[in-house]
C-alpha cells in the first residue's frame, strides 16, 4: 500500500500480516483523487472516512494537505495500526473514532465536504449506506458522498447520485448533496 501524491507521494505502508482490511487499489485511488481535485481545493476541505480499514483513504488526503480528516475503524487491531501510521507520519488533522459507523452516523453533529465509505462488500445493509449518510445530515452542501462496492451493485436509481466510475473490481458510486437555504417571504 502507498500514498499516491502530496507530500508523501510514494511513501509505502507495512500493515501487519494477517490484516483483514481490503485496502482500495492504488490505481483506483489515484483516478478518484484525479476526480476529486477537479472539484475540490485539498487544503480547505473536511472529509469523512468510514470503514477506514487501512486508513489509506485518510493518509492520501492528508498527504494532500487537507485539514481536517475524521475516519471511524471498530477493529481494534486496525486502530492500533492506524494511530501508528498517524503518529509516524505527524497526520495531525487526523482524528480517529474506535466505533460503529451506525452509531457514528446517529451521534455526528459534524459537516463534512467528503464522506467516503468503504465498508466490507458482504455487509448485509451496504446499500443503505447513501441514506443513512444523507439522513444523518452530516454531508455539506454540494458535498460528495463516495461508496465503493463491488461490481454487482447499481445505485443510479437512488437520491443524489452523480456517476459512477469502474477501475477493474473497484466501483466507486458518488452522490452529490444538494440542499437549499429556506427563504423567507
Amino acid at each position: 500500500m502507498r500514498i499516491i501524491s502530496g507530500k508523501y507521494r510514494g511513501r509505502l505502508l507495512h500493515p501487519p500480516k494477517g490484516f483483514k482490511a481490503r485496502p482500495t487499489t492504488d490505481k483506483a485511488k489515484e483516478s478518484l483523487f484525479n476526480i476529486l481535485a477537479n472539484h475540490f481545493d485539498f487544503d480547505t476541505i473536511e472529509v469523512l472516512d468510514l470503514f477506514a480499514g487501512t486508513g489509506s483513504i485518510s493518509y492520501e488526503f492528508a498527504s494532500r494537505g487537507c485539514p481536517g480528516i475524521h475516519l471511524v475503524e471498530i477493529n481494534s487491531r486496525h486502530l492500533v495500526f492506524i494511530e501508528k501510521t498517524i503518529k509516524e507520519l505527524e497526520f495531525n488533522q487526523i482524528k480517529s473514532f474506535k466505533t460503529n459507523v451506525l452509531t457514528f452516523l446517529k451521534t455526528c453533529k459534524h459537516k463534512y465536504d467528503i464522506v467516503f465509505a468503504d465498508p466490507p462488500y458482504n455487509l448485509k445493509w451496504i446499500d443503505s449506506i447513501p441514506e443513512l449518510v444523507f439522513n444523518s445530515a452530516i454531508l455539506k452542501n454540494k458535498g460528495w458522498m463516495i461508496l465503493e462496492h463491488p461490481r454487482d451493485k447499481n445505485y443510479s436509481q437512488l437520491t443524489g447520485f452523480k456517476e459512477e466510475r469502474k477501475y477493474g473490481g473497484v466501483h466507486f458510486s458518488i452522490f452529490e448533496n444538494f440542499t437549499h437555504p429556506k427563504t423567507t417571504s
